[in-house]
C-alpha cells in the first residue's frame, strides 16, 4: 500500500465510528475518509474534539442505508476529488437498538453487512474490517478463544456469528473480524453507560444499589482507545488477513470491579441479591425489567430537569439481555501474540470518570451527580 491509505468507516457517527474517526485525523494516518452513517455527524452528540476531526478537509460525510443496495453502492464510489477507490473498510454500522425483532436485526445487521462486503470485493478494497460481538459464548472460569464453541446468547451476536460464517464465503475478500466486549470510553451510551447512570441515580435517592447474581459475574472490558488502535495496526497487517480476534483487555472485568469504581465515584453502597434470589426472576423476566426501569427512569428525568438538561441521548434503560446471567469472559492473547500492545490494560475510577465529565461538559450529565 503505497503512502497513507484511504478509509471508508461505515456507521461512523456512532460510538466507536467517532472514536475511530478521531484517532485516524489526530494522528494523520489517514489520505482521505469519507465517513457513512445515516445521521449526520451534527445530530449524534459529538463532543468538542470528536467534532474537530470530523471538520478536517481529509473527513467526508455521506448519509447513507447501507441495507439499501444503490445506497450502498454509491457509499462506496471513489473519492470525487481524486478518483480513488477505498483502501480500507472498517464496518462499524449495525443495528444494536434494545428490543427490536429478528427480521429487525436480521436486515440491519446481516443483510447491511454482506451488502458492505460484497461491494467491498467489487472495489477490490485491500482490507475489509467487521465487528463482530464477544457475546458468543458464556464461560465463567477459562476464557473464551475465538475458536471456542458458539452459543451466542443476544440478539446481536446470534446475527453477527451469520455476518462472520458468510465473509468466509466471499472468496476474494480480504477481511478481519474483531469481537468485542464491554467497550467503554468517551461517547458510550450503550455499554458501561447504563450501569454509570443507574449508579447516579442512587445517589440521587440515596439508597443502597442492589443488583442481580453476584460480584464475580464476568464483564470483560476494553477501552475504545484500544479498539481503534488495534483495528489500525490489524487492518495493515497481512497477518490478519481472514482471522478473527477477541479486543479485550487484562483486568478480568467483573460487575464487582466495576461496580466498586462506580461506588467510589459517587459514594454509594452496593449490594447484590445472590444466585437464588436472581433466579427467581427468570420465571418473570419481563416483569422484573419493567419494575427496574419503573424505579429508575423516573427519578433520572427528575435529576435532569433540576440541573436544566432538556435533552440528552442518556438513559438508564435496560432491556432483558442486559440483566442475563451470563458471563462475558474473553481471551486476549491471539492479540497479543499478534504484537498489539494495549494502551489501557484493565478499567479505572480515572477512565470512568473521564466519561462522566465529557458528558457533564456537553451538558448531557447532571453536574450535581459528578461533583
Amino acid at each position: 500500500m503505497s503512502g497513507k491509505p484511504t478509509v471508508l468507516v461505515l456507521g461512523g457517527c456512532g460510538f466507536i465510528g467517532r472514536n475511530l474517526i478521531t484517532y485516524l485525523v489526530e494522528n494523520d494516518l489517514s489520505q482521505e475518509i469519507r465517513v457513512i452513517d445515516k445521521t449526520p455527524p451534527q445530530m449524534s452528540w459529538l463532543n468538542a474534539k470528536q467534532m474537530k476531526a470530523f471538520e478536517s478537509e481529509k473527513v467526508e460525510f455521506c448519509s447513507a442505508n447501507l441495507i439499501n443496495l444503490n445506497s450502498c453502492k454509491n457509499a462506496f464510489a471513489p473519492h470525487p476529488a481524486t478518483g480513488r477507490n477505498w483502501d480500507l473498510i472498517i464496518n462499524c454500522a449495525a443495528e444494536t437498538r434494545p428490543n427490536q425483532t429478528d427480521a429487525v436485526y436480521k436486515e440491519g445487521i446481516l443483510k447491511l453487512s454482506i451488502n458492505c462486503a460484497n461491494e467491498a470485493t467489487n472495489i477490490k478494497t485491500k482490507r475489509f474490517i467487521e465487528l463482530s460481538s464477544g457475546s458468543v459464548n458464556s464461560s465463567e472460569k477459562i476464557p473464551l478463544k475465538e475458536d471456542c464453541k458458539h452459543e451466542p446468547w443476544t440478539a446481536v451476536a446470534k446475527q453477527k456469528l451469520k455476518v462472520e460464517k458468510e465473509l468466509y464465503t466471499i472468496e476474494d475478500l480480504s477481511f478481519t473480524v474483531v469481537r468485542l466486549p464491554v467497550v467503554y470510553g468517551l461517547g458510550d451510551k450503550r455499554y458501561l453507560m447504563p450501569r454509570i447512570l443507574i449508579a447516579a441515580i442512587y445517589k440521587y435517592l440515596n439508597e443502597t444499589m442492589k443488583l442481580l447474581w453476584n460480584d464475580s459475574m464476568r464483564l470483560a472490558t476494553v477501552h475504545v482507545d484500544d479498539v481503534c488502535a488495534a483495528i489500525w495496526q490489524l487492518a495493515l497487517n497481512p497477518k490478519a488477513h481472514r482471522q478473527i480476534y477477541n479486543i479485550v483487555d487484562d483486568g478480568e472485568s467483573t460487575q464487582g470491579s466495576i461496580s466498586d469504581i462506580l461506588a467510589d465515584i459517587f459514594s454509594i453502597n452496593i449490594d447484590y441479591f445472590g444466585i437464588v434470589m436472581s433466579n427467581l426472576t427468570k420465571l418473570s423476566l419481563s416483569d422484573t425489567v419493567s419494575e427496574i426501569n419503573d424505579k429508575h427512569m423516573a427519578p433520572w428525568a427528575d435529576i435532569c430537569q433540576r440541573n436544566g438538561i432538556n435533552n440528552t441521548p442518556l438513559t438508564p434503560y435496560l432491556d432483558e439481555e442486559q440483566l442475563y446471567h451470563k458471563h462475558l469472559n474473553l481471551d486476549n492473547s491471539k492479540l497479543k501474540q499478534f504484537g498489539y500492545q494495549l494502551k489501557h490494560p484493565k478499567v479505572s475510577r480515572d477512565l470512568v470518570k473521564a466519561i462522566i465529565d465529557d458528558y457533564v461538559e456537553q451538558k448531557l450529565f447532571p453536574k450535581s451527580l459528578s461533583l
